[in-house]
């Protein structure tokens, strides 16, 4: 993003249909959703422990709710009357245990406190992860009854936090809706993940006349992948939906694909000619992860009017451009 956001000043309750603080608004998943926030018409707010480049339409708030505890935010919420807190805050797998309980499940709890401690009543939007559930057979779909009980630390962490997040919500002390995410995939997509990686080695250049090469740890499982713009316009619609207070709704594309097919979708969107090496090198995702994954959209199709809209093809490319674009 080319323009950097205006630094937050509080106490200004105007705004064009409604503030929202977005919480980790400088990550992959937070720029997606601010864009698709401001698109609906709301002033974006956009918290983040380190000012960097932002949307200039976007006002920016320096804040590190883990380090520094809940009284800054409930400060800024009080201040800023906000309709909405979007957390899009949280840490990846690529991260420690530590790390991870840190981002998934600390900074909720201060979050949480946060909103007790305000005189100023938002809708908060939770973002978790599919990754919370038990791993299922191939065929069995990921619903919102499946149940949750991961087998990894990052599914683990995350867990705790939309724990925390729905007890706060049954026991009234919070106007809360948690989606659990599937697979995000688009433009910005990090270079941790499976299709980030892919793209970084695309980028690299290759010696004359020949193919770049590709190493890859064995690709055998299949997931569910959402377009980052449609997990966003979910994140607007749980936002907006009286209904869904207290609710979990599960976030994906409703398919489950290969990655290998992802991977020479990638490859194709790039125009490169490669050579692809499986070898025990990386990792995609932890041994004890599923190899297959599908997601059951249903309730948030029913509950939100929302379902995914943007074909495979076309996500890819957008990752594919953002990635080349940037390194150039």
């Amino acid at each position: 993003m080319a323009l950097v956001g205006r630094q937050g000043q509080p106490g200004r309750p105007d705004g064009p249909s409604g503030r929202v603080v977005v919480l980790g608004a400088t990550g992959f998943v937070g720029r997606h959703a601010g864009a698709a926030l401001r698109a609906a018409g709301h002033e974006v707010l956009a918290v983040a422990r380190q000012a960097v480049k932002t949307p200039a339409a976007w006002r920016f708030h320096p804040m590190d709710l883990v380090k520094d505890g809940p009284g800054a935010l409930t400060e800024l919420i009080d201040a800023e009357h906000p309709v909405a807190v979007v957390n899009a805050a949280g840490v990846a797998w690529s991260s420690s245990p530590g790390v991870m309980r840190q981002g998934n499940q600390l900074l909720v709890d201060r979050l949480l406190a946060a909103l007790d401690a305000a005189s100023w009543r938002p809708r908060l939007v939770h973002l978790g992860s599919v990754h919370e559930y038990a791993p299922q057979s191939a065929g069995v779909d990921l619903a919102e009854d499946s149940p949750t009980r991961p087998v990894t630390d990052y599914g683990h962490s995350k867990l705790l936090g939309s724990r925390a997040v729905l007890q706060s919500a049954a026991e009234g002390r919070t106007d809360a809706v948690v989606l659990r995410l599937s697979n995000v995939i688009g433009a910005g997509t990090p270079p941790s993940s499976l299709l980030g990686r892919v793209a970084q080695q695309l980028l690299a250049p290759a010696a004359p006349g020949g193919p770049v090469t590709i190493r890859l740890s064995p690709l055998r499982s299949s997931r569910d992948f959402v377009d980052a713009k449609d997990a966003s316009e979910a994140i607007v619609a749980a936002m907006r939906t009286p209904r869904a207070r207290g609710r979990v709704l599960n976030i994906g594309s409703g398919t489950s694909q290969h990655v290998r097919v992802m991977v020479d979708l990638l490859i194709a969107a790039s125009g490169r000619r490669v050579r692809l090496v499986e070898d025990t090198g990386g990792t995609v995702r932890p041994a004890a992860d599923a190899d297959w994954m599908r997601v059951d959209v249903t309730a948030a199709r029913e509950l939100l009017g929302w379902s995914p809209r943007r074909s495979l093809e076309e996500t890819v490319r957008d990752l594919w451009n953002a990635a080349a674009g940037s390194d150039g």
